[in-house]
């Protein structure tokens, strides 16, 4: 008849388990089984899904920074003419920075806003229909509860803001490079 016997070790002063199992093996049919190997690979695992996470994140926010450029050039170069009758008028650069960062600023913060809020309506449902489909057992032992909680809720509306932050910075800097390459 097999027979697991499960221990729990000592934190603060751990077994010697190469000796452990040393002695187990000349008992026949015995295993040690400590499990330090598994999570190893386990946190390996998570490790790499981080670095993967992050990594597609700077993308994104390389591909928003990219667009954003594009439109602040974009928008200069249908005022054109508003731009040049500021600059006769005695407008400085940093007005005009000003003002296309601000219009920039609020399409960030709405974007982001938009974007956030379906993610935030998407993880709620998700939480929702994990806790509903099996909330407990092997599945959450696996791969955890998927709900966010408060903490991922404000880490979200974060992410709005720096949206909206990058957007408007990448904009005054696009502006401002864009001015001192026409004078």
């Amino acid at each position: 008849m097999p027979r697991i016997i499960v221990l729990k070790v000592d934190a603060v002063t751990p077994p010697d388990f190469a000796k452990l199992r040393q002695q187990l093996a000349e008992i026949p049919g015995t295993t040690l089984d400590d499990h330090r190997g598994y999570i190893g690979r386990m946190s390996a695992i998570a490790r790499s899904a981080v670095a993967a996470g992050l990594a597609v994140l700077a993308l994104v926010l390389a591909a928003a920074m990219m667009s954003v450029m594009f439109a602040t050039r974009g928008a200069m170069a249908a005022n054109r003419q508003i731009i040049e009758v500021l600059h006769i008028i005695g407008a400085k650069d940093g007005f005009i920075a000003a003002e296309f960062q601000r219009h920039f600023l609020l399409l960030g913060l709405k974007g982001g806003a938009l974007g956030g809020g379906i993610a935030m309506v998407l993880f709620a449902l998700v939480g929702m229909t994990s806790s509903w489909f099996g909330g407990s057992g092997e599945p959450v032992g696996l791969i955890g509860n998927l709900s966010l909680g408060a903490q991922g809720y404000g880490a979200m509306l974060g992410l709005i803001v720096l949206m909206g932050a990058v957007t408007a910075g990448v904009s005054r800097f696009t502006v401002t490079r864009t001015l001192k390459e026409m004078e």
